[in-house]
Order: C-alpha cells, then sequence, then structure tokens
C-alpha cells in the first residue's frame, strides 16, 4: 500500500471514531462547524493558555475583523478587534472590498504581527498580544497597493516565519475566479521592509490563499483552487526545497475538494496548526444548506486533522471535527428543554435546531414578531442562559418571559438589544416554561444553559 493510501486509511479510521455518532451534517452534537455563525478565511494562533481565531465575517468581509477567543478550543467568546477597520485601512490606491482574510503570527521580536486585506490590498499591524491592542505598523499606508501588480489581486497574504526567524510573506490572487498569482517575499527583522523583490512562485492549480508549512526539511505551499461562490472551490499543496520555491504539485488530486452526498461543499481557504505533537487544518467550508444565489456565500470554519508523510498529505473531512489535544473533547452546558416557536422560516429552520448542539443548523423565525419557548417538564429553578445568534455582528432585539403553567406569563427581562456571542439572560426564580420574544424575529443557532 502506498504512503498516501496509508495515510488515507489511517485518517478515515480516526473519523470513524463511534463515540461521537454518525458522520452527518445535521446531527445533534456534530462539532464542525467549529464557531457559531458565518466566517470564513481564518487564522489561529494559541498563546498561554487560550486559543485565538482571527477571520473574515461573512457575507464577503464586514468593516472589522471577527475575532473567537476560547480557553478550551470548543466554547468561544466574539470581539471585534479596534484594528484594522475599513476607515483607519483606506488609501487612496484603495477598492470598495472590505475587511478579509487575516494571518497573524508571532515574530522573532515576541509581538505578533497581522497582514490583513483591506480594499483589495495588505496592511500590516502589530500588537504586545493577540487580542490587540492592535496597531497599524505601517505609517498609514498598504504595504502592498491595489495597483502593486495591475491585472492581478493583491489579497490574502499569510505570514510564515522559518525555524531561524526569518520571516516570509506570500500573497496573491486572480481577478473575475481565474488567474491567480502567488508571490513570495522575504521580509526584514521589522516584518514590514521587503529584503530584496518579490518571486512569482505560482503553482498550476493556484487562485489564492497560501500558507506555508515546513515539515521534515520540505516547505509545503498550500492554498485554495476554484470558485468560493460555487462547488468548485478546493484546497491543494505543492513541495519544495525552499520557502521561495520553486514549488512542485505532487499530486492532481486535491486535498480538499466538494463532496456532495457528505454534505461538504467547497472547503478552503485554511491555516495548518500544531497541538501536541499532531497537525491538523482549519478552513471554511459553504453553510448548510447549499443554495448559490448569484455571489452570496455564507461560510463557516471547521477543524479536522492532517497526516503527513514524506512529501504526501492527506484530509480526510468531517462533521463530528477532530480531537485536538490539550482541549475539551466537547462544548460545555446543557440544553434548555423541548423548545417550541411561534413559528419557522421553513422546515430546515425548526425550533428543535437550536437545541441540537450543532452550528451547523438554527431555528429561524419568520419575518416580524416571533417567540422561542422552552418546556423543562416541571416546574424549576433555572440558572443563567446564553443565546448564539447565527449573526453576531447583528443586534438582536428580546425580552424574557416565564410561566408556571404555560398560560400565565410574568415578564422577567425587558426588551433589551444586544449583539455579540454569546448573549447571556438572566436566571429565572422558578418556571417551568421561559419565552424568548423577538420584536423583530431571529435567527439563532443555540440556546443553552450554561455560559463559559
Amino acid at each position: 500500500m502506498s504512503a498516501l493510501r496509508l495515510l488515507i486509511a489511517s485518517l478515515l479510521a480516526l473519523a470513524a471514531t463511534p463515540a461521537l455518532g454518525r458522520d452527518g451534517a445535521l446531527d445533534p452534537g456534530m462539532r464542525n462547524p467549529l464557531l457559531p455563525g458565518y466566517f470564513a478565511d481564518p487564522s489561529i494562533v494559541h498563546d498561554g493558555d487560550e486559543w485565538f481565531v482571527f477571520a473574515t465575517i461573512d457575507p464577503w468581509g464586514a468593516d472589522t475583523l471577527g475575532l473567537w477567543r476560547s480557553r478550551n478550543f470548543r466554547d468561544w467568546t466574539f470581539e471585534t478587534p479596534n484594528w484594522p477597520t475599513k476607515a483607519a485601512a483606506t488609501s487612496p490606491t484603495s477598492g470598495k472590498s472590505k475587511v478579509w482574510a487575516p494571518s497573524v503570527v508571532k515574530g522573532r521580536d515576541g509581538k505578533f504581527w497581522m497582514y490583513v486585506s483591506v480594499g483589495s490590498e495588505i496592511w500590516v499591524g502589530s500588537a504586545d498580544r493577540p487580542a490587540g491592542p492592535w496597531r497599524d505598523a505601517n505609517g498609514g499606508k498598504p504595504l502592498i497597493p491595489r495597483n502593486f501588480r495591475p491585472g492581478l489581486h493583491m489579497i490574502d497574504a499569510e505570514a510564515f516565519v522559518d525555524d531561524d526567524g526569518q520571516a516570509y510573506l506570500y500573497w496573491g490572487s486572480g481577478l473575475n475566479w481565474v488567474n491567480g498569482h502567488c508571490f513570495v517575499v522575504k521580509l526584514k527583522p521589522d516584518m514590514v521592509t521587503f529584503d530584496g523583490e518579490p518571486s512569482d512562485v505560482t503553482p498550476p492549480h493556484y487562485f489564492e490563499a497560501p500558507f506555508m508549512l515546513k515539515r521534515g526539511g520540505r516547505y509545503f505551499l498550500t492554498y485554495s483552487f476554484g470558485n468560493t461562490t460555487k462547488d468548485t472551490y478546493q484546497l491543494r499543496y505543492a513541495v519544495g526545497s525552499s520557502p521561495m520555491g520553486p514549488f512542485s504539485e505532487v499530486s492532481d488530486q486535491p486535498l480538499l475538494a466538494t463532496d456532495a452526498k457528505r454534505q461538504i461543499i467547497s472547503p478552503g481557504h485554511h491555516a495548518i496548526f500544531s497541538a501536541g505533537g499532531e497537525d491538523f487544518v482549519l478552513y471554511h467550508r459553504q453553510a448548510l444548506p447549499f443554495t448559490p444565489a448569484g455571489d452570496m456565500v455564507l461560510r463557516q470554519v471547521a477543524v479536522d486533522r492532517l497526516a503527513i508523510s514524506g512529501d504526501r498529505l492527506a484530509i480526510v473531512p468531517t462533521h463530528r471535527g477532530a480531537d485536538v489535544p490539550g482541549t475539551a473533547a466537547r462544548r460545555s452546558g446543557a440544553r434548555p428543554a423541548r423548545l417550541t416557536a411561534s413559528g419557522a422560516a421553513d422546515a430546515a429552520h425548526s425550533p428543535a435546531a437550536a437545541d441540537d448542539d450543532n452550528y451547523a443548523t438554527s431555528w429561524r423565525s419568520n419575518p416580524g414578531a416571533a417567540w422561542l419557548q422552552a418546556d423543562l417538564g416541571a416546574v424549576k429553578a433555572i440558572g443563567a442562559t446564553t443565546l448564539r445568534p447565527a449573526y453576531p455582528t447583528v443586534t438582536v432585539r428580546f425580552s424574557v418571559e416565564a410561566s408556571l403553567d404555560g398560560k400565565l406569563w410574568q415578564q422577567i427581562a425587558a426588551e433589551r438589544a444586544a449583539s455579540g456571542s454569546p448573549i447571556t439572560l438572566p436566571a429565572v426564580a422558578k418556571a417551568r416554561f421561559v419565552r424568548l420574544v423577538f420584536p423583530q424575529g431571529a435567527d439563532i443557532l443555540e440556546w443553552n444553559s450554561q455560559t463559559r
């Protein structure tokens, strides 16, 4: 059996572990998607005892990045970094594109460095800690302006720091989903200045999103090919003996690609990280149900195991997610109770979807006022609960009511507006029923009974 087949066989065996049930995308308890909401282009940092995932906010970016923080890798809290913003990272050459595709690494100076696409050009910032505060590091101008290589897309920068502390920067894409080009340049110790001229190291099946990995003295340039708005997006790789290339594709087969039968759609734009001596890939794929409409795109972040043998890489995508050493096996907290609602947008977004511990599913109300109700089966004291809205950056308005019998209701929390994830709801002294009233409707991934 070839090394590649052995790699794939071992990954399939790991993916088939029965402890977490069947590998069904919409089954209860699935750990992929990893993050609650619609995000793309992830970059991951583990600093001290905390994990940080920086990501594009879907659809198509926002005026800020999304940042998710967790101490156990399963229960994540959302915030937005202070930099970059669309307003702060704008130049005379900037385009209309929002904030996209962060790459965050720790430099030889001990600082954290972010390379990020804003307005279709690349900006650089630094911080003493991953959570910030972040500062522009290039005097208020892009590191790579939009017109740096006319006819190509100056986005998707990814920094790589070699074992000797030398840093390199990779970037580049094409226009109209064709003609992607990958550039690389060595960085001086200031992590901003180019040390020499950029080189074009584009492999045959390259469109965007380069990421450099070094293992066993070999340099693996990994990247995305295809169209993320369709079902053609995929993850590929090429290998070289130097971080500056040249790079040769080892296989005509992608590492990750659409598997419609298993509901894996357009996986790509990834980051690779290690934990406990094992390698993992963090990547986005299309949200389910996959219903493309023009250039509208909603993606979610997943994590799976990466196997390496010589010049060969292998990944088996799952819905159960990977067991990452040193992290929690599951998300914490129990679900509140049997859920009912005033209605649902369609059968795929029933109230039970907010009670299944699966971020691929959500309860989505009909337009206008709506309610979501939990029945605990008996009168109980209820502690604080949390909401995971589908869109953490969107303000949700709600009030909370409680009842002993489902007939007489008492408002226990006046209407308020909140955003973020999780949103904490007040404890209830004693009740059997708790009802969340949304005057403008809602889209809720999970209603959970414990805070982080």
